[in-house]
């Protein structure tokens, strides 16, 4: 058995002159290049336009960036770049808020819904299937940057994030084994993601909402209890009962319930299979 895996990757993919390219960087796009023919794929099986994704995609891309930046500014801190609203516009130097990119994807796609004649939850029932695989995609880029670590285990799976340089009084903090929080959630995605397009292809997709709930339901209780295996981001929370990812995840949780149930009050229609 391993006592720990030892994480020695550099963040760095490789370079061209003055331009860097980044684990993270790409990982971030092939969330995007992955999750468009899918997408293409679903709505063509239910009756849309493929050309629609493209659009689609571009309200999906615009909503993400600018949400998850703005959700990490202003959720984790505020004081800072409110003094100095430049620093928010520098997104190559990182700080990107999931919750914030949550926020930014359900109003990009309200306004996708109401420019394109769309039903919101429609959108939302879809989107989210290969929101899951992006959402995998980017926990790995965190762990490409042996970022958004785990506190110490000795469970044999643990990684050794040597490349971590956040330092305590001049030594480095995390040098010990530590939960590989980045993977739980990754894996967890991907597990959502084989659900949810198990779910659309036997019909769940006609019962309005459904598939949007289960998923901010489960994803977000899974992000509420993995933050119990993370170190917190910032000073700040240490202070807090529960820290910030946490308490971005409560309302989310509740928002999903409050839509499953919608979804399942609703008047069955006969079961479609999708071929």
């Amino acid at each position: 058995m391993l006592d720990f895996i030892t994480w020695d990757v550099s963040p760095d993919l490789f370079s061209l002159g003055p331009l860097t390219v980044r684990w993270y960087g790409l990982l971030f796009a092939m969330a995007f290049v992955l999750t468009q023919p899918i997408e293409k794929y679903i709505y063509k099986k239910d009756g849309r336009s493929e050309e629609d994704v493209d659009v689609l995609t571009l309200y999906m891309v615009i909503g993400t960036v600018i949400g998850a930046r703005l959700g990490h500014c202003l959720f984790y801190d505020p004081v800072y770049y409110l003094s100095n609203p430049l620093e928010i516009f520098k997104i190559w130097e990182g700080g990107l808020a999931s919750h914030g990119g949550t926020i930014g994807i359900l109003m990009a796609l309200y306004l996708f819904s109401r420019k394109y004649k769309f039903d919101y939850l429609w959108v939302l029932d879809r989107i989210v299937i290969v929101v899951a695989v992006g959402g995998a995609c980017i926990r790995l880029g965190n762990l490409m940057n042996s970022e958004i670590i785990g506190k110490p285990t000795d469970v044999p799976w643990a990684f050794k994030f040597v490349r971590n340089n956040e330092l305590f009084n001049g030594v480095p903090a995390y040098v010990d084994p530590r939960h590989p929080t980045q993977l739980y959630e990754s894996l967890f995605c991907v597990f959502l993601f084989i659900l949810l397009y198990s779910l659309w292809k036997k019909g769940a997709g006609r019962i309005k909402g459904l598939l949007f709930g289960l998923f901010v339901t489960l994803l977000f209780s899974f992000r509420f209890l993995v933050e119990f295996l993370k170190e917190n981001q910032e000073a700040f929370e240490d202070e807090l009962a529960l820290n910030m990812g946490q308490w971005l995840s409560i309302p989310l949780i509740l928002i999903g319930i409050v839509v499953l149930i919608y979804a399942l009050r609703q008047p069955r229609q006969p079961q479609q299979m999708v071929s």
